[in-house]
């Protein structure tokens, strides 16, 4: 196998990482600090504290249970007369608003945040409406009803929300990290690369901005950029699958199939969850003549993801031509 001949379809054999892959996790912010004001019962705050705690320490359940209390807690109806918050409610205001403490607002964007961490988007989804509801200006609010709309599949609502996120906040690296994720999804390529980029001036130390941007460059097959991004992600967090699977695929665009095995292995010692990434390495592995281990990275692609089935045959076919031992006239 001439490397010629390898990069005249090095894009074709990295389709399914440069168009199906999303960009990887969103960053969630946590309220770790609130301002609770003078009403605030002392017994909701507590609940308020405890259940933020357990989140931070991955106990999602226990706390729903204390930031739900803090939130019946702390939510009540203040009359138009006498409010301590100053707000003046007349009385056909006060039939449509059931919170006016801003306290509970918080409470119910870590509660959705729990939610979100459960997978339950639809509760996450309800939380940060009402968060709004009460808070209309809190950015940490948006950021998350941004990321659980994109998990519903709500990709335009979803910038909606990241684009108010950032007119509330300018200077908030995470922001426009998820920002720039949603623009990649929905095909803006030169939308994402400038927030990522912004995102890196704002703060270099995040990982997630570099893999990222790492995918933008696979993108716009600028395949150098592209490996020294995913190689900066992993000095910064050397176990971060993503960004050892973008590098792979990097590498293989380069015809470097020994460099791309490595990383894609290293992915799967992380995270083992990633279909792409077993395909990827099987045809690498194909590539090197090493049909047994190719067959089983196969299988266990296709148990992740039977949909990647056609995909698969295709590349498995393209790989074949490439060790010439089956013609390439008819491939598509």
């Amino acid at each position: 196998m001439k490397l010629t001949r390898l990069t005249s379809v090095k894009c074709w054999l990295n389709k399914v990482n440069t168009c199906a892959v999303r960009i990887g996790p969103v960053v969630l912010i946590l309220i770790v600090c609130f301002f609770a004001a003078a009403q605030t019962p002392l017994s909701a705050v507590n609940r308020y504290r405890d259940g933020s705690s357990k989140l931070n320490k991955g106990d999602f359940d226990g706390a729903i249970r204390d930031l739900t209390e803090a939130i019946e807690l702390s939510s009540h109806l203040v009359p138009a007369k006498g409010s301590s918050f100053g707000n003046r409610l007349a009385e056909s205001e006060a039939s449509q608003i059931t919170v006016v403490d801003p306290f509970t607002a918080n409470a119910y964007t870590n509660r959705g945040v729990a939610h979100y961490r459960k997978n339950d988007f639809e509760r996450a989804l309800q939380d940060f409406n009402s968060a709004i509801r009460i808070s209309p200006g809190l950015f940490v609010a948006y950021v998350s009803r941004a990321a659980t709309k994109r998990k519903l599949g709500d990709l335009p609502g979803a910038l909606q929300d990241a684009d108010r996120a950032i007119s509330l906040r300018t200077n908030v690296a995470e922001a426009y990290n998820n920002r720039g994720g949603l623009r990649y999804d929905l095909g803006d390529t030169d939308g994402a690369l400038s927030d990522f980029n912004k995102g890196i001036e704002l703060d270099s130390t995040l990982p997630q901005l570099f893999y990222h941007r790492g995918y933008v460059f696979i993108r716009k097959h600028d395949f150098d950029r592209a490996r020294s991004d995913f190689g900066r992600a992993i000095q910064l967090d050397p176990n971060i699958a993503r960004a050892y699977e973008g590098r792979g695929t990097a590498w293989m665009s380069k015809g470097e199939i020994d460099r791309a095995i490595a990383d894609f292995s290293r992915a799967l010692e992380l995270d083992r969850s990633l279909a792409l990434v077993y395909l990827n390495r099987g045809l690498a592995l194909m590539l090197k003549g090493r049909d047994v281990e190719a067959q089983g990275d196969f299988e266990r692609c296709l148990a992740l993801d039977p949909q990647l089935k056609s995909d698969l045959v295709r590349r498995r076919e393209l790989a074949r031509c490439l060790r010439g031992t089956r013609p390439c006239s008819d491939l598509k």
